[in-house]
């Protein structure tokens, strides 16, 4: 079973898919202030991830 961290890493990745999906206003580059915080959150998830993955293998 998945880790309560993959488990929010994933879900912050879901949201911020779907809200660039959503928003008309966001770009690659160039996020609206929501989607700059979703996209923080997914960024900071992710390199929490990878940092534990990276422990765990040594």
């Amino acid at each position: 079973m998945p880790d309560d961290l993959y488990q929010r890493y994933m879900a912050a990745h879901r949201a911020q898919r779907a809200h660039t999906d959503a928003c008309t206003t966001c770009t690659v580059t160039d996020r609206c202030s929501d989607g700059q915080r979703v996209y923080d959150r997914f960024v900071r998830l992710q390199d929490a991830y990878l940092a534990q993955q990276r422990k765990r293998r040594g």
